[in-house]
């Protein structure tokens, strides 16, 4: 997920644009596409996703194809991971990274194939991951194909999302079941005869699925979801709620947390990349990296003022020295108290650390806390 934009082009709209204005979404721009933000409130979409279910529209997200003999290979050599030994029917989270190891973008990769995979992308980076993969692709037999613009992405997420998605009315031919759906793997199914893959992954912390459906299939299978998870508890659920449900899981937003300028390992992503590879891009500037760079941690505290990002994070309550910087903060619907996220001086990173966030003049006590802050019970 992406928060980058270009400001100088409008923004785009999804195919259920018209569903959401009928909603009475209010809306954003977001990665540059119009996005609801809420439909009713930021907080009861938490909620609903946290006790029962939200449906998301997330179809401004990059779908990009990869096929040909050398596919495995040359995934391997273009993203941070290991590609290659992913079995068909499963996902992976990767990056692309620059030469110099920052990151481009944070993916997740689908093995649809032993020769065929799909490349989703957050939004706002779409250019430079199919620039990127499709320069990287010339000395392999390979072909990277853009697909956003004939597709739609949906997300059910929450406890009640497995029976919200077998309920829907039209879907058929699921296989593997939903029931026997690992995490980080996907099904093939129909919905009225349309081919649609159905993920278990999510950006919520919760279960939950991310259903890839044709855009001429999109609304109908919008209205089926929703009339489907009534019973349920379900809601559609905006930007707002689901950048609050990721940040208490601990997720990364690009443009906040990820950059051009950050390397995987202070990102605490140093497990996704896998140096064990005869060669990939980035590998040269990962081994250079400087080892004093700040690193991400979690950071709690009391009371209702939270800090946000660009907040400048302090070793004492007066005076003292500044150690950091927040990258995304909210108060957690969830656990009531402030949390935040930060890049802070490798040497104030140890759990239970006091530190100071500079809210507007005040310094706000803060302790360092492991990530994520919020894990559902399975």
């Amino acid at each position: 997920m992406t928060a980058s934009a270009d400001p100088l082009s409008a923004p785009r709209t999804t195919v259920l644009h018209d569903r959401h204005e009928a909603l009475g979404a209010s809306f954003t721009d977001f990665g540059g596409w119009l996005m609801p933000v809420r439909y009713t409130s930021d907080l009861a979409e938490h909620h609903a996703v946290r006790s029962a279910a939200g449906l998301f529209d997330i179809s401004h997200m990059a779908e990009l194809q990869v096929t040909g003999h050398d596919a495995p290979a040359f995934l391997d050599h273009a993203l941070a991971g290991r590609i290659s030994t992913m079995r068909a029917g499963k996902a992976k989270y990767s990056l692309v990274l620059a030469e110099s190891g920052g990151i481009i973008d944070d993916v997740i990769v689908y093995r649809l194939a032993d020769e065929r995979f799909l490349v989703i992308a957050n939004a706002g980076n779409r250019d430079a991951v199919a620039r990127a993969l499709s320069q990287r692709s010339s000395r392999f037999s390979a072909t990277v194909e853009d697909l956003t613009d004939d597709f739609a992405l949906v997300a059910v997420q929450g406890p009640s999302a497995q029976a919200v998605v077998e309920a829907t009315p039209g879907l058929s031919d699921v296989s593997p079941s939903l029931a026997d759906l690992g995490y980080y793997a996907w099904a093939s199914a129909l919905y009225e005869g349309e081919p649609l893959l159905i993920a278990r992954t999510g950006y919520t912390g919760e279960d939950g699925f991310e259903l890839l459906v044709p855009n001429q299939k999109a609304t109908a299978l919008w209205d089926a979801l929703l009339s489907a998870g009534a019973p349920h508890g379900l809601v559609p659920a905006g930007l707002a709620a689901r950048d609050t449900l990721r940040l208490e899981a601990g997720m990364p937003l690009y443009g906040h947390e990820l950059t051009l300028d950050v390397v995987p390992a202070q990102a605490g992503l140093d497990r996704v990349v896998a140096t064990d590879k005869d060669d990939f891009v980035g590998r040269a500037g990962l081994a250079a990296a400087a080892d004093d760079a700040p690193v991400l941690v979690g950071l709690v505290s009391e009371g209702r003022r939270a800090g946000r990002a660009g907040y400048a994070v302090f070793d004492a309550a007066d005076g003292g020295t500044p150690v950091g910087e927040i990258t995304s903060g909210a108060l957690s619907p969830t656990l009531g108290h402030p949390i935040a996220m930060g890049m802070v001086s490798p040497a104030a990173v140890a759990a239970g650390s006091p530190l100071f966030i500079d809210v507007r003049g005040t310094r706000i006590p803060a302790t360092v806390t492991t990530l994520p802050f919020y894990r559902r019970k399975k």
